[in-house]
């Protein structure tokens, strides 16, 4: 995900009014522009597909809620909705206790284009990143997610996680640095050894 511009952000406002003001057109917009990239986020934070469906649902919910009240120019609402989705996520990791969701619930979608060899290879370099994920401290893995898979900028990071930009910069320099170290022992299991 690329960083959003001000026109992005501007017509997600937009559209979030016009929602409060009755257009169910402009819901299906919005509906469209966040669901994937919350979605996304919620499984790779979460790691289970249901769960993470059900964060969005509750996600949207909340900002559909919000729409009536809402205040441009005081929030981005894809800086609201990621920090919605990033409470409901810890509570649901508190919820399950200190146990991760095993990967093999969580099916990978195929894609015909690559062979089998290297929809195999693909699916272990996934699922040990996820493994890797998972066994990350729960505010490491939020930043880990959100600025080096979602693509947020440190800035909008902590905004989401309420914390500072210095704390969003140690959060993710630890959490890239135990990932790297987690997976360097996979390197020639994952077919890296030539990359």
């Amino acid at each position: 995900m690329q960083d959003l511009s001000d026109e992005q952000q501007d017509a997600d406002a937009e559209l979030l009014q016009r929602y409060a003001s009755g257009d169910a057109a402009a819901a299906r917009l919005l509906t469209a522009r966040l669901v994937p990239r919350i979605h996304g986020h919620a499984l790779r934070v979460l790691g289970d597909r249901a769960e993470a469906e059900d964060v969005a649902q509750e996600a949207m919910l909340r900002l559909w809620r919000q729409a009536p009240k809402w205040r441009t120019g005081e929030a981005k609402v894809t800086t609201w909705v990621y920090r919605v989705v990033a409470n409901l996520c810890t509570d649901r990791l508190r919820r399950r206790g200190a146990g991760a969701t095993g990967l093999d619930d969580v099916a990978e979608p195929a894609d015909p284009t690559p062979g089998a060899a290297q929809r195999m290879q693909q699916t272990a370099r996934v699922d040990a990143l996820q493994q890797a994920l998972a066994s990350l401290p729960d505010r490491q893995r939020q930043a880990v997610v959100l600025r080096h898979i979602d693509g947020m900028a440190n800035p909008e990071i902590a905004e989401v996680l309420g914390i500072g930009v210095e704390a969003v910069e140690s959060l993710t320099a630890r959490g890239k640095r135990a990932l790297a170290a987690q997976l360097s022992a996979q390197r020639d299991a994952l077919g890296f050894e030539n990359e």
